[in-house]
């Protein structure tokens, strides 16, 4: 008898079809229709028969798709894994030539274009296939995340089923998201904060998820007032929208959690989100390659500015010198990870995987991680090295200021660049920076915004950002 963690994730999505089929997985505001768990299944069940004699021939199948969020999106996911393929979810937000290619870059095999699959590349053989089968670990491949982009071009990342499992188990423990629960989602399902705080929760527990009519600030207030949800996964720039919204605060009465990552949050926003509708913001940190890493679970932190929470259940970091640190969990992606690290037991190949993130961090005396901005963003200005990260994370502590951005000068690489966002004029934040920064520190050139652009993953755009310095 296999226990709960070995179970891949159709296992536990046929034990929820079949012990509650009518209750509610999916509700579409835009249409006013609810989807029950047996309506889902019908729908992946029909995908799967119609691409079924395709992915079938080629072991480990990857297929990509770019979807909205709603029910055509979950059974799609569904009838990858029915079939034994490998979903490859891309930003819907993305333009059509380059959805392509992003399915290219992660080895794609076929492309879902919402009404019959295409080949990306030649098949694998069958002969190759019958071998692989015999190979085939208790825990199959499910899925490949792709890295925000935000560094670099984005990387494939290839997840077992264990390892989703793993991440929504211990998202839904820290977090206490119920099976009772209706998550309101927004954020898109294919990325990886999605996967983990709507896909994974609905999947593996039976949490339902409702995708709105549309991403703006009344929509969101009307379908909270209609539909109520009890748990809001967010991006900060959202969070700023809505606070700053002509929107009656009662519409959100019924959230009972309201979590944001993607981006760091500043305590601006989350200050003014509280006071708003009385509802604490909690702060969430994650990578694509781990999953979840720490989360605030009373709020006070992300009030206050002070940290990003403590880990999540089954997380643990180990502290290296430079500020670096290693996510070693049960989340962690293992394919192809040269920092993997599993534990067998003697049933299966499930434990732990290590990996470690791009950013520097430290533990204040409350054992909560303080994130120090990216490893490796130093440069030269007069003779003098200079921390851009560090140097980001000393303005935005500075009132008035809710993001900072540093590089170097776009015409004079050896001169400092910066983007400020807040609502100050330019002037008042060149005084700001005077007063508390050396003179040499001081951006020689300066933009101020109200708001950071963000990318479809509610990431900082940096390269927006970059033009915005010429």
């Amino acid at each position: 008898m296999k226990s709960g963690t070995d179970l891949t994730i159709l296992h536990h999505w046929d034990r929820l079809v079949q012990t509650s089929p009518d209750a509610t997985a999916l509700i579409d505001a835009a249409t006013h229709r609810l989807y029950t768990r047996t309506e889902i299944d019908s729908l992946a069940k029909a995908w799967a028969a119609r691409a079924d004699v395709f992915i079938r021939s080629s072991h480990e199948a990857r297929v990509g798709f770019a979807l909205p969020n709603g029910a055509e999106w979950l059974a799609t996911f569904l009838g990858i894994l029915k079939v034994g393929g490998v979903a490859v979810p891309i930003d819907a937000s993305e333009p059509l030539t380059q959805q392509r290619a992003l399915a290219l870059g992660a080895r794609g095999d076929f492309w879902w274009d919402g009404a019959a699959l295409q080949p990306l590349r030649p098949r694998k053989s069958n002969s190759r296939r019958a071998r692989a089968v015999a190979l085939v670990p208790v825990s199959p491949l499910c899925l490949i995340k792709l890295t925000s982009g935000t560094t670099g071009r984005p990387r494939p990342l290839v997840f077992h089923d264990r390892e989703m499992i793993a991440d929504g188990r211990a998202i839904c423990a820290t977090m206490d998201i119920r099976p009772n629960d209706l998550n309101l989602g927004i954020i898109p399902f294919g990325h990886s904060y999605g996967l983990g705080n709507l896909l994974m929760p609905l999947l593996v527990q039976g949490t339902g998820v409702l995708c709105v009519s549309a991403p703006l600030p009344h929509a969101i207030a009307e379908n909270c007032a209609r539909w109520r949800p009890t748990v809001f996964p967010a991006v900060p720039a959202l969070l700023r929208l809505l606070t700053l919204a002509d929107v009656p605060p009662t519409s959100f009465a019924t959230l009972r959690t309201v979590i944001s990552a993607g981006s760091m949050l500043s305590p601006e926003i989350a200050r003014g989100f509280f006071e708003k509708y009385q509802r604490r913001v909690h702060g969430f940190y994650g990578s694509s390659e781990t999953g979840g890493i720490t989360y605030d679970r009373s709020g006070e932190a992300t009030l206050a500015g002070r940290s990003v929470g403590t880990p999540l259940e089954g997380v643990r970091l180990y502290f290296q010198p430079g500020q670096r640190f290693v996510v070693e969990s049960g989340s962690v992606f293992t394919r192809g990870n040269r920092r993997a690290r599993i534990q067998k037991s003697d049933a299966a190949a499930t434990g732990t995987g290590r990996h470690r993130p791009a950013d520097r961090a430290a533990l204040n005396e409350l054992g909560e991680l303080c994130l120090l901005g990216r490893a490796g963003r130093m440069m030269k200005i007069a003779g003098r090295r200079i921390d851009l990260a560090e140097l980001e994370s000393t303005v935005r502590k500075l009132p008035g200021v809710r993001d900072a951005f540093f590089t170097a000068h776009p015409q004079r690489p050896e001169e400092l660049a910066g983007v400020i966002a807040s609502d100050l004029d330019l002037e008042a934040v060149r005084s700001l920076l005077r007063r508390d920064l050396a003179p040499w520190k001081v951006p020689k050139k300066l933009v101020a915004l109200s708001q950071f652009p963000v990318t479809g993953r509610g990431k900082t755009d940096t390269a927006a950002l970059r033009r915005q310095l010429g």
